[in-house]
């Protein structure tokens, strides 16, 4: 039977990490993804300045516009403007930067096998045994970063502690629409879908228009979508790679490891859920798994425990904060959007997407008097957020 060091099952941006990590550090990795690349995924394609602070490497060669202004408006009505000097989010297109992430794990020495389909994973106390297009491998840990369907954590009776939302996107090619109305800018419509938002997003050939909420959400993304055309005079019969996709949310408790096995990005739960966005979380997974297997490896220690203590530590108030602005946008959208737009908070929200700030909460000065509002509503609005907090 052949054997690794560990074996990654998925080959996305938390998986690829992982992998150039451990293959870096010198460990015989096996990446694996039943897809053959390049392929696309669903996805709006932004990476936040603080996602990119967690990458050892850059990725402006598959960067197709970043952008400098943000319009975030109140479902469909008036809402406001806020400009940064240095982008605060870049785009690209999942086709191309897992593909460019694939080839740095293997260039930093992992094995990449596509197309290649994980059947069955079993586990005990010495290692973890993958059937991968009916061939058993060994390997001493196996990190499972096959998305919010994934194999890997029903195997291992992981993340039953998840809630999906959903999520329903298109292409527009730029043919179709006025590129200067959409160059270098985000348009976000808060609360216009229950339990989530709208949004347009610049990228190289096209714009991506997207609406995303609350699972039951479902049967009416279409309809949502159409909206969202319509409000900036899109024609959707211009509308291509039209696709719905899971937003796979953790809630307080949900285990990430046990004993050999770990989960990593969507595969965990660690989606955003105010913003739906996985990047970060996927690129920090990455790391703390990576660094948990190097101690499992190196006899440290004897399990992959620790990495699931710690990302629920790190990432326990910044999910606060964002079920509680969650649940209060869309409980009390009016009040929750005016607090949003005072001048004091801005500030803050750029700081958290740039990685200055860890959390909301860690802010000072002005901006505690709204954030304290902010966070009243959440309460009153039953924030499953609180729950994270530490006691």
């Amino acid at each position: 039977m052949e054997r690794f060091d560990t074996i990654v099952v998925g080959a996305g941006p938390a998986g690829s990490t992982t992998a150039y990590r451990l293959a870096r550090a010198g460990a015989r990795v096996l990446l694996l993804d039943r897809a053959r690349f390049p392929r696309d995924k669903p996805c709006g394609g932004g990476l936040t300045a603080r996602a990119l602070r967690e990458l050892p490497f850059g990725v402006e060669s598959v960067v197709e516009d970043a952008a400098t202004r943000f319009e975030l408006r109140l479902g469909y009505g008036r809402g406001f403007e806020r400009r940064t000097f240095e982008p605060l989010v870049v785009l690209t297109q999942r086709s191309r930067l897992d593909e460019y992430l694939a080839g740095r794990a293997t260039a930093a020495g992992a094995e990449f096998r596509d197309g290649a389909r994980v059947t069955a994973v079993e586990a005990d106390d010495h290692g973890v045994t993958a059937t991968v297009s009916g061939e058993r491998i060994g390997a001493a840990a196996l990190i499972g970063a096959d998305g919010a369907n994934g194999l890997v954590a029903r195997s291992a009776g992981l993340a039953h502690e998840v809630e999906h939302g959903v999520a329903l996107e298109g292409n527009i090619a730029l043919r179709h629409v006025d590129e200067a109305r959409f160059r270098g800018r985000l348009i976000l419509h808060l609360s216009a879908v229950p339990g989530g938002y709208s949004w347009v997003f610049p990228k190289g050939d096209h714009v991506n228009v997207g609406v995303g909420g609350w699972g039951g959400e479902g049967p009416r993304l279409r309809a949502h979508l159409d909206r969202l055309c319509a409000a900036h005079g899109l024609r959707t019969e211009h509308l291509e790679s039209v696709r719905g996709h899971r937003l796979p949310m953790r809630r307080p408790g949900a285990r990430l490891s046990r004993g050999r096995i770990a989960l990593v990005g969507d595969a965990a739960g660690l989606v955003d859920p105010l913003t739906g966005d996985g990047m970060y979380e996927a690129f920090l997974s990455g790391r703390l798994a990576s660094e948990a297997t190097l101690d499992l490896l190196a006899g440290r220690t004897g399990t992959l425990e620790p990495y699931g203590e710690r990302v629920g530590v790190t990432l326990a108030r910044l999910a606060s904060a964002s079920w509680g602005l969650k649940v209060a946008l869309d409980r009390y959208p009016r009040l929750a959007f005016a607090a949003v737009r005072l001048p004091p908070v801005w500030p803050v929200i750029e700081a958290v997407t740039r990685g200055d700030l860890t959390h909301p909460g860690a802010a000072r000065g002005a901006a505690r008097g709204p954030l304290r509002f902010l966070r009243t509503l959440a309460s009153r609005a039953g924030d499953p957020g609180r729950r994270f907090r530490p006691a």
